[in-house]
C-alpha cells in the first residue's frame, strides 16, 4: 500500500471543519461536466470566472491503473474540455501519475501526458497538500491568466483529497460523485465518501466560498 501521508495528516482538520471536504458543484459522472465549468456553479449569483482546470485521473476520467481516457468520455467529453482550455490551462493532478512517492520515474506521468495530450504536474506531495504546487505551475506559465486559485476549477472523485484540496487552495471543486468503478467494486474510502458526502450536506454544512491563501 502507497500511504498517502498528506491526506491522512490533512484529515484532522475535517473534524474541526467538516465542510473542507465538500464541493461546491457535483455531477454523476466525468461526461456530465458543463462546458463551460462555470456553469455547473450556475446557483451562485454570478459565475465564477474559471480561467484553468485540474483534473484527477484515476476513477475521474480514466479506470485506475489505466493510463488512457475511458473510450466513452473521449470525445463526448474530454476532447471538448481540451478545446475550453487549451495547452497548459488544463492540468493533470494525480495520486498516482507524477506523484515522486508512487511514480518514482515519472513513466505514468509521461504515458498520461502522451495518451491525453494534458501536461502531468510532477509533485513530491500528494493530494490534498500539493496546493502550493500547482499555483506555482500556473504562476510560471502566465499565458493560461491565472493569477489567484479562484481562476482555479479541481475536477475530481474524492472528497478528502480532490475537494479538500479545492477548498484548502481557495479554489473551485467539482465532485465526479459516481465515477468510471462500479459502486460495489469501490475501495473503502470512496464507499465512505458517498455517504459522508450527503450526510453533512443534510445537516447544513457546505463548501467555504473560495478564499486565495496562495496569492
Amino acid at each position: 500500500m502507497n500511504l498517502n501521508l498528506s491526506a491522512s495528516l490533512n484529515v484532522f482538520k475535517l473534524l474541526s471543519k467538516p465542510s473542507l471536504c465538500l464541493p461546491h458543484a457535483t455531477v454523476s459522472s466525468f461526461d456530465e461536466l458543463p462546458i463551460p465549468l462555470s456553469k455547473a456553479f450556475s446557483k451562485n449569483d454570478k459565475q465564477p470566472d474559471i480561467r484553468a482546470v485540474v483534473l484527477d485521473k484515476d476513477d475521474c476520467f480514466a479506470i485506475p491503473d489505466y493510463n488512457e481516457v475511458h473510450e466513452p468520455y473521449k470525445k463526448r467529453r474530454f476532447e471538448a474540455l481540451r478545446a475550453a482550455y487549451p495547452g497548459r490551462r488544463l492540468l493533470i493532478v494525480s495520486n498516482t501519475a507524477g506523484a515522486k512517492s508512487y511514480d518514482v520515474t515519472g513513466k505514468l506521468a509521461s504515458e498520461v501526458e502522451k495518451s491525453t495530450g494534458v501536461n502531468v504536474l510532477r509533485h513530491s506531495v500528494k493530494k490534498p497538500g500539493c496546493g502550493d504546487k500547482i499555483m506555482s505551475y500556473f504562476r510560471q506559465h502566465p499565458e493560461t491568466g491565472v493569477t489567484s486559485p479562484r481562476h482555479i476549477a479541481i475536477v475530481g472523485d474524492r472528497l478528502a483529497t480532490d475537494m479538500m484540496l479545492a477548498n484548502m487552495m481557495g479554489s473551485w471543486g467539482i465532485w465526479v460523485r459516481d465515477g468510471v468503478v462500479p459502486p460495489q467494486r469501490k475501495n473503502i474510502f470512496s464507499k465512505v465518501e458517498r455517504k459522508l458526502g450527503p450526510y453533512l450536506l443534510s445537516r447544513g454544512y457546505s463548501a467555504p466560498d473560495p478564499s486565495s491563501p496562495f496569492e
